[in-house]
Parts: C-alpha cells; structure tokens; sequence
C-alpha cells in the first residue's frame, strides 16, 4: 500500500447539531384543515395565556438556536400568505407562537457524517505561503435517514497540517422563497444561505420532490468558464424513495444555490464527477452507467448527459466487483488523476488511482496495482462496515488532500505525496 499520512482529526457524527425546520400539515380536504384549527385555537387564547405559552416554548428551544423568535415569525409569515390572515390585526406574540407551532427541531447529523468533498475556498485572502483555505462538503444523515449537504470551511499547510474553522453554536437551513406548502416543488430551485450564518453553520436540505428522501454524495469541483471565471459546481443524488436522478448544484458566492435536475440517459445514474474545465471543448464527466465500470461521458451542456464510452472495468482482487469513481479528475501536469473506489471480497471498499492522458481523457495512461487507503482497524466499524469512500480530494502543492468517510459514520483525513503516487501505477 502506498505510504501516506493519516491526520488525527476525526470527525463524528453528532445529535446535538439541529436546525429548526418548517413542520408541514397535509390539508385534510374536507372543508376545514388541521393547519387552519390550530391557528384558530392560538387565535382564541387571551393575551395572558399567549404570553404564558410562548414563554415555554422559548425556555425550551431559545437558548438551542439562533434567532428562534425571528424563525418563528418568518414561519409565521408563510402560514399567514397560505390562510390568507391579516397580520395587522395579530399582535407579535401571537404570530411567534402561531410560527412555533408550524416548526419542528431536526437533528441533521445524528446518524452519520460521512462522504466528503474538498474544494479551494473562494477567498485566499491573507493565506500564507504553503497555505490554502479549504472548503468542504460533507454527507449529513439525520432523522429517516435522510441525507443532507453540510459544510466545513479549513486550512491546509505543506506541513500536512489542518485546521477546520469552529462550527458556530447554531446551525441554519438554506431556505426559497415562494414555495407552495401545500405539495413539493418539482424541478430547478434556488436556495440561500442566511445572510448572518456561516457556511460552516450552514445545511441544505431535501426540497423537491426527486430530493425528498436525500441530497447523497456531493461532488464539489471549482470549475472554470472559457471566459476565465470560476463557479463551484457539484453533482449528487437526488432520492426520493423509490428512484434516484443526478442533479447538479451551482454557486458562485456559496450564498444562493441553483440546485438543478439533470437530462440525459447518464444522468439516471448516480456518483458522476466533472472536469474542472472543458476538454476539446467540451464537458467531460466520469461516470458509472451499469453499477460496475466507469465510463467517461461528454456533453456540450452542463446539465445534459447521454451515454459514455466504457473507460475502465474492474481488474485487480480489491476491485472485482465493482469500480466508480471518487470525485472529479484533478488536472496535473502529467494528466488528469482521478481517485477510483473498488468493491472486494465481503464488499470491502478500498480507494485507488488512474492517470488519464491530459488531451484525451478516454486514454487511460497509469493505474494502482494496489489500493491508496482501504478499511482497516479502525476503519472498519460504523454504520455499514468495511467502506472508505471520497467524493473529492484538493491538491496542495506536491500534495493530494483526501477527505474520507469511514464505514458511512465519520470522516477522516490523509495527505497522500503525488510523485510517490503516479510512481506506484502500472
């Protein structure tokens, strides 16, 4: 196995981290509805009763998240535009508690914390030399099992060091505006941050329908336009119960994010990674279309993708069963190093490498006869044992920075040497 250092840092997962989300009725259909009685009820409690229940409710969950009074009377606000209230005529108490009711505490990251990605953060400003700033996403399973987007901004050093920034003591959900309540959306939707909220602090959440049982595996790239921009884009999974479909989430300034359905028979798939750029003047994606080989995939568009041509099929003992990729080719000056996953005997997971020809991608021009990382020790126990999985490492100089998930519970983090690298392919 090919030498690399293994950072202390372990991330967990972790009950204590919460958001307050809306809690939605269904309309009951005959006449009156569940959502308009409980109004009704707020509606005929006296000032004293009103101030009386609102005080528990704040003793309870004040101190547990941020702004809770604002939250409840942005709820407020919806439940007001779908009844068609007068808000002039509810006093401030009142349209608090009536927000109250209509929102729940969710623990976001309860069940597991795993599958992460690792981008350049947009702002350099004041890195030393030999420093960058990072920033990553991270898989997040919360009540259900379902699985959102969460974040974590860093630093990395040509020391091999890291330093995540502190998550803040509340975190916050991305919201839209404008959506109906009374059945999900259904195709493209923008969602933004809170203006006073970190990204550290910051979750996206299932929204759509396609999304409704889970935002899975996002994998961040900072890609950069023919005019010389940059956009930080990702693909995931978008589940929702019975089927799956890749979208595709677009941000500039990682405050409003276009998440987009994708078209095309490629995209009925999931774990595909873009290029950071267009090749031959064209989108490039690697992707898995028959759950065992990887494909390498092109379209003129970013969010149409049909069939590929086969790339790479299972060939060594730690990869028979199945191969797919570990996020997007990272470009060097020897070729495009994409991180591969393979499936083994009793469904190990282990992750390895392949160089692909920097002109011409479907060239595969080096491979790892053995795995970089494989679930061992102590990465063996979690969830769903034996896995390590990568949705995207960062280069660093002479580096490769790889985020990990172990056994679909934590996540842990190596510096792995590109030279040694490229030297153990075949």
């Amino acid at each position: 196995m090919i030498e690399l250092f293994e950072h202390p840092l372990r991330l967990h997962a972790d009950p204590s981290r919460v958001v307050v989300r809306p809690f939605h009725l269904a309309w009951s259909g005959n006449g009156g509805n569940r959502t308009e009685r409980i109004v009704n009820a707020v509606m005929a409690l006296d000032a004293a009763e009103t101030r009386a229940e609102l005080e528990v409710v704040l003793k309870d969950f004040e101190a547990r998240h941020w702004q809770t009074r604002r939250v409840f009377m942005t709820r407020y606000d919806e439940i007001e535009a779908m009844l068609g209230l007068d808000g002039s005529e509810i006093g401030d108490e009142k349209r608090q508690l009536i927000g109250a009711y209509f929102c729940h505490e969710y623990s976001y990251a309860a069940a597991a914390l795993m599958n992460p990605s690792a981008v350049p953060h947009f702002d350099q400003s004041g890195m030393p030399a030999g420093s960058q700033r990072i920033l990553m996403s991270l898989r997040a399973v919360g009540e259900g099992h379902i699985s959102s987007v969460a974040f974590r901004e860093g630093i990395i050093t040509d020391g091999n060091q890291l330093k995540l920034a502190p998550e803040p003591p509340f975190a916050t959900a991305t919201d839209a505006v404008g959506l109906d309540e009374e059945e999900l959306p259904e195709g493209p939707i923008t969602v933004y941050r809170h203006r006073d909220s970190t990204l550290s602090g910051t979750v996206i959440f299932p929204i759509t329908a396609a999304q409704s049982k889970g935002l899975e595996d996002l994998r961040l790239v900072q890609f950069q336009h023919d005019d010389g921009s940059y956009e930080w884009l990702g693909t995931y999974t978008a589940y929702n119960g019975s089927t799956i479909q890749s979208e595709l989430m677009r941000t500039r300034d990682f405050r409003a994010f276009d998440l987009v359905p994708m078209s095309g028979s490629a995209s009925r798939n999931k774990g595909m990674g873009l290029f950071p750029r267009k090749v031959n003047g064209q989108y490039m994606m690697i992707g898995r279309q028959d759950g065992e080989n990887l494909y390498l995939i092109k379209s003129d568009t970013l969010t149409h993708w049909d069939e590929g041509e086969k790339l790479l099929g299972p060939m060594y003992p730690w990869e028979l069963v199945q191969i797919g990729n570990c996020g997007p080719p990272i470009e060097l000056d020897e070729g495009w190093l994409l991180l591969t996953h393979g499936v083994g005997a009793m469904r190990k997971y282990a992750i390895g490498a392949v160089l692909l020809d920097k002109t011409n991608p479907a060239k595969v021009t080096g491979r790892t006869r053995e795995p970089i990382l494989a679930a061992a020790n102590q990465d063996r126990e979690g969830y769903v044992p034996n896995v390590v999985y990568t949705c995207g490492a960062i280069r660093h100089g002479d580096t490769l920075f790889v985020p990990y998930g172990v056994a679909d519970s934590s996540v842990a983090f190596a510096f792995i040497d590109i030279k040694t690298l490229l030297e153990a392919m075949a």
